[in-house]
């Protein structure tokens, strides 16, 4: 049985130089049938990578630079990494032209975003309060609602228009990019997921599947239908 080879970004170099990745990600992909390579930032020939891989998932982790997209400087920024952006988000750029099947978390998802030509809030609390929690102080994960529009792709394939999700993030979009359209929102407004139905295959949501996927279906089945669509040939 053929497997699809799937990509995954990693976070930037740590204190001791190493790049990593939570295991979660790699468990989902393992239990979607397919087989998960890790891409850490720097890489200069994004067209090799994309050559080796069938599908891509653009993993969460840091703030990216504001200079990005435009924004303010903020007292909350963290992990800024100039090496991790550059790379994403040109990567971001390619695989939406090539149109590789593609799964964007929670930064992944602002990833898209900002390389689309979309914009970001800062720091959500100051946009939307605190009548949701987006993340546990100081900075830990945390679960609320998320609400998608019927008839989305994301309604598709997870099969449920409501459910609960694992929320870690301080940030999200704000100008959805024009090719994007809003599927998902929190009780609060904030943006929770875009598609676009001019790409094969691209899907971007602020949560994190990974987290619950291995107890809860719902969650999965992103990764199974990342696995699926990633067998469909493509341009890339």
């Amino acid at each position: 049985m053929t497997r699809a080879v799937i990509g995954l970004s990693t976070y930037g170099r740590n204190d001791q130089g190493h790049f990593h990745l939570p295991s979660e990600y790699v468990d989902a992909v393992r239990r979607a049938g397919a087989s998960p390579v890790l891409l850490p930032p720097g890489e200069p020939n994004f067209d090799a990578w994309l050559k080796s891989v069938d599908g891509l998932i653009f993993a969460g982790g840091g703030d990216i630079d504001r200079v990005a997209y435009g924004g303010r400087e903020h007292s909350t920024f963290y992990l800024v990494d100039a090496e991790r952006d550059s790379t994403e988000l040109a990567l971001a750029r390619r695989v939406v032209e090539l149109g590789v099947p593609t799964l964007a978390i929670c930064r992944g998802a602002q990833v898209i975003n900002v390389a689309m030509g979309g914009t970001l809030h800062e720091h959500l609390p100051d946009v939307v309060g605190e009548l949701v929690t987006h993340r546990a102080p100081p900075r830990e994960p945390i679960m609320h609602t998320v609400t998608l529009e019927s008839g989305s792709r994301l309604h598709e394939i997870l099969g449920s228009k409501e459910f609960e999700a694992v929320s870690w993030h301080h940030q999200a979009i704000d100008k959805a990019a024009p090719e994007l359209t809003v599927v998902g929102h929190a009780p609060d407004g904030t943006i929770e997921a875009v598609e676009t139905r001019d790409h094969p295959w691209l899907v971007a949501v602020q949560w994190h599947p990974e987290l619950t996927a291995g107890d809860d279906p719902v969650q999965q089945r992103l990764f199974d239908a990342l696995a699926k669509a990633a067998l469909v040939p493509h341009a890339g």
